[in-house]
């Protein structure tokens, strides 16, 4: 389980967390443990991330630009902060709050975490591909909510990655299917003349988003 205080790794049935010495004896804003069976519901994730995109097609569209040529120019450096832009303004949405352009670049708040991350996954996940495609894949599936843990329970990059894997590792199987069929649109996109990505990619990140929220939940986060 982790502190949702300071996002440490705790033991289980501890009252206090050990870093932030924070009461985390259960209930909101205590401590977190993934449920202990997770239905993975990939078309439905998948068709309400897409009615988020729907709902503001346009904007996605210029902030799928912004993301490209952001990443484009700062390459491998910003791409963990701009995923976790994308994916706080879906948060935002799905919370009903407002969204603006400028939430896309929020993720930056989380810089050095959702760099780091992003570093380690990409040698993880280069190790799995040097193995075999499938563990690529599943280890990629392993921390696809990795940066969603960082900015939403204040973990840090490793907690983190910890904390997707324990979730993900309920059902290992399911969560690589939804991670491959994330990937079959974004392909579907890129044959539509290139011009679908537009909207797949900010649909990969609204997906993620709320299979987050319906399997974790998120904390209560003030503008």
């Amino acid at each position: 389980m982790f502190c949702h205080h300071c996002g440490t790794e705790i033991q289980s049935g501890g009252a206090f967390c050990p870093s932030c010495g924070k009461n985390v004896a259960g209930g909101p804003g205590g401590q977190w443990t993934p449920k202990a069976v997770i239905e993975v519901r990939t078309g439905h994730w998948i068709g309400r991330g897409w009615e988020l995109v729907k709902a503001d097609m346009f904007v996605f569209a210029v902030m799928t630009i912004l993301y490209a040529v952001i990443v484009s120019a700062g390459a491998f450096v910003v791409q963990g902060a701009m995923a976790a832009g994308f994916q706080i303004v879906f948060m935002r949405k799905l919370q009903g709050r407002p969204v603006t352009m400028s939430n896309l670049f929020d993720g930056f708040s989380f810089f050095l975490p959702t760099l780091l991350a992003h570093l380690v996954i990409a040698v993880f996940t280069f190790a799995g591909l040097v193995a075999c495609i499938v563990p690529a894949l599943v280890i990629t599936a392993m921390y696809q909510f990795t940066n969603l843990f960082i900015f939403d329970k204040n973990m840090d990059f490793w907690t983190a990655m910890k904390a997707s894997h324990a979730l993900v590792e309920r059902d290992y199987f399911g969560f690589t299917v939804f991670l491959i069929a994330i990937v079959l649109v974004n392909l579907l996109g890129l044959l539509c003349c290139v011009v679908g990505l537009l909207w797949t990619v900010p649909l990969t990140y609204a997906a993620v988003t709320v299979a987050y929220q319906e399997t974790v939940g998120f904390e209560a986060i003030p503008d």
